[in-house]
């Protein structure tokens, strides 16, 4: 047998005993039940994966809501593709990043109006995936009330997916969620001078 054939016989039992590993614990995995999924890190992304998981959800005929807590942007390509679809219920909630607002009383009025939106949708069974983006600095920055926020969250439907994004997710979300996913920041673009580039950052 040639040193070829023998790498491509290891490769082989290999990836027989990971199918093994694979399938069992496929076949192990047997509930069913709502995911609350965060997305955070200082990393460019965690909108982004929200919203490829929004696109998922339509393609298998979910209903789905969209909470956007600090941008005040309205001419996004996610917002100018999604709002038109017919299962998606689409909301700008923000003024703006608190660095642009600097004003403290104004967020938290702003970000108590934005959760009632959220709230209405985390009642609703007819939502089957709910997106709350940045709503982590509404939390990190006490804007709303951890505990009513996170009682929310427990008691939605039981079916229903939630996706939070944000930097600093707070421990107490992190504990309660099923999924959490910490993107890094190892490089960008407008660190180097680059603007925010249409169909990328916008």
């Amino acid at each position: 047998m040639t040193e070829e054939e023998l790498k491509n016989q290891r490769h082989k039992a290999r990836m027989a005993k990971k199918k093994a590993l694979i399938d069992a614990s496929i076949a192990s995995a047997t509930k069913q039940k709502g995911l609350l999924i965060v997305l955070t890190g200082n990393g460019k992304g965690k909108s982004s994966s929200a919203f490829g998981m929004v696109a998922r959800a339509l393609g298998h005929g979910m209903k789905v809501g969209v909470a956007q807590f600090i941008k005040a942007r309205t001419d996004t390509g996610e917002e100018a593709f999604f709002s038109k679809q017919p299962k998606v219920e689409w909301h700008v909630l923000g003024d703006g990043f608190t660095w642009d607002t600097q004003d403290r009383a104004k967020d938290i009025e702003t970000s108590k109006r934005g959760w009632e939106v959220a709230t209405r949708m985390l009642n609703d069974p007819s939502f089957n995936v709910v997106v709350l983006d940045e709503l982590t600095y509404l939390l990190s920055y006490h804007y709303l009330d951890s505990d009513l926020v996170l009682d929310a969250l427990i008691n939605r439907p039981p079916m229903q997916h939630v996706i939070v994004t944000g930097r600093a997710a707070t421990e107490a979300l992190c504990a309660l969620a099923d999924t959490v996913s910490e993107i890094q920041d190892i490089k960008h673009a407008y660190r180097d001078g680059v603007q925010a580039q249409l169909g990328i950052d916008l």
